[in-house]
């Protein structure tokens, strides 16, 4: 049947009957919102590429996970920025780091609150790249891998929820499940950043976490933004390798990666709407150039309809104010 039979916009004639019939419904419990922890005390310093976002102390995380929790989102991401960085990342498997003690301090105020852990090495290291480095510059994949290990370990140690690896080394999924394993905390997630590109959108982020390498880039392991085939190889390795939930980065300009990796694996899929994405939306939406809400709103709901059932976002405080009106 065609028209004059069919009309579809019989269903789009008022707002109420639109969200009757709409496929797609955003909600906040998708959201895990990232957050930055600083060593020292007293600390509260602005992201200036990032408007609303923070470097917080421990002593200054509580009254962020309060109003984070009242929102009713339900999982937080750590991001740690150490005072001491070293060509081992020593700081990133201390038990005493930052993210070790947020990660204390939140579970003992907030324990229905699910803290997910990043692990990665770049900002712990002297050199801001993801593993260790040899003399001729490169990066020693399989060495690495016992260091993210012990980070992964650490943070479950302290109370972590789920471990999400960011790396991009070769393994690394097979050799932390293993160690968590071992270690009696076969119980714990991995959620692991299985198709990450070398993005120009974590620009803001190598700002807020302090990460940028020294020299040279990270594409030797992050992946070439030309490739959907080799994200599929990534994630059928990191689910053979034990990961409980994989995860697309960026998502925005990668929708049709993450609508291939949920067709194909149907498997439990997290998109991380990154700080370029964010930061675009906030500053066209400052100088009144778009509707900042109506397009972040469009930006996260295009994400959840490709496939994720998971959204990392700064704007998880701002949608779920938004979402609960």
């Amino acid at each position: 049947m065609s028209f004059p039979i069919n009309r579809m916009r019989r269903l789009r004639a008022n707002d109420t009957i639109r969200r009757m019939v709409r496929e797609t419904h955003l909600t906040t419990a998708d959201f895990i919102y990232p957050l930055f922890v600083t060593f020292g005390e007293n600390k509260r310093n602005p992201i200036n590429s990032m408007p609303g976002t923070y470097q917080l102390s421990v002593d200054n995380l509580l009254p962020e996970i309060e109003e984070i929790h009242s929102l009713g989102i339900p999982a937080v991401l750590l991001f740690g920025i150490p005072e001491h960085k070293d060509g081992m990342a020593s700081s990133s498997y201390d038990e005493h780091g930052v993210v070790q003690e947020a990660t204390r301090a939140i579970k003992s105020a907030y324990p229905d609150l699910l803290v997910v852990t990043d692990v990665c090495l770049c900002e712990y290291m002297d050199h801001g790249h993801c593993g260790i480095i040899e003399s001729d510059g490169t990066v020693n994949n399989d060495a690495s891998l016992e260091l993210l290990a012990r980070e992964a370990l650490s943070h479950v140690q302290a109370g972590a929820d789920i471990v999400a690896p960011s790396d991009m080394m070769d393994g690394r999924v097979g050799y932390i499940r293993k160690v968590l394993d071992t270690e009696g905390y076969a119980h714990i997630p991995i959620m692991s950043y299985a198709a990450k590109y070398a993005s120009a959108f974590y620009g803001p982020f190598r700002e807020a976490a302090e990460s940028a390498p020294q020299f040279g880039n990270r594409k030797t392991y992050q992946m070439d933004p030309a490739n959907v085939l080799e994200a599929l190889r990534e994630v059928e390795l990191d689910i053979q390798e034990g990961a409980d939930i994989v995860m697309v980065k960026p998502a925005l300009a990668y929708l049709d990666v993450l609508k291939a990796v949920k067709d194909k694996f149907a498997y439990p899929t997290a998109a991380y709407n990154v700080s370029g994405e964010y930061a675009m939306v906030k500053a066209a939406g400052a100088q009144g150039w778009i509707d900042e809400e109506a397009v972040m709103l469009e930006i996260l709901t295009a994400i959840k309809r490709a496939g994720a059932d998971i959204i990392i976002t700064y704007a998880a405080k701002d949608m779920a104010r938004i979402i609960g009106r």
